[in-house]
């Protein structure tokens, strides 16, 4: 279960509905942080374009999934890779935010899917939960 809860404000959030809201969380046993509303608040506008550059890298011939997945857990202390995380995650939900990220902002690259990723989702390989995506489980 994630130990993080991103509390989300806008213009019109009281301090007193962020206090509520970042004590509902503690209790929760979370820690906060809280954010503005933006297109996937802190950790997917971080998390979502990352894996779709790491395919983007790998349509590239950069490195192979494996070696890229390697390089940022043992160069970045990432406790997974992005192909990894990404098949965890599920590659359909990835291209299901990044479809809606591209539909709202199409002159955002790093919200354009990759076709690689289109092209998987297609084949109905989802990653861990359909036993294949960019690794075979």
């Amino acid at each position: 279960v994630m130990k993080l809860l991103e509390v989300v404000k806008t213009s019109e959030t009281s301090p007193e509905t962020l206090a509520s809201l970042t004590a509902f969380g503690k209790r929760m046993g979370k820690v906060t942080v809280e954010c503005s509303d933006t297109a996937g608040f802190i950790v997917n506008r971080l998390l979502v374009p990352n894996l779709a550059e790491a395919v983007r890298m790998l349509e590239r011939d950069v490195a192979s999934s494996k070696d890229i997945d390697t390089a940022m857990k043992l160069g970045a202390g990432h406790p997974m890779g992005p192909f990894q995380l990404a098949d965890y995650v599920g590659l359909d939900t990835v291209l299901f935010i990044l479809n809606g990220w591209h539909e709202k902002y199409p002159d955002v690259e790093m919200f354009t899917p990759p076709e690689t990723l289109k092209r998987l989702v297609a084949e109905g390989k989802l990653g861990t939960k359909t036993g294949e995506g960019f690794y075979k489980y």
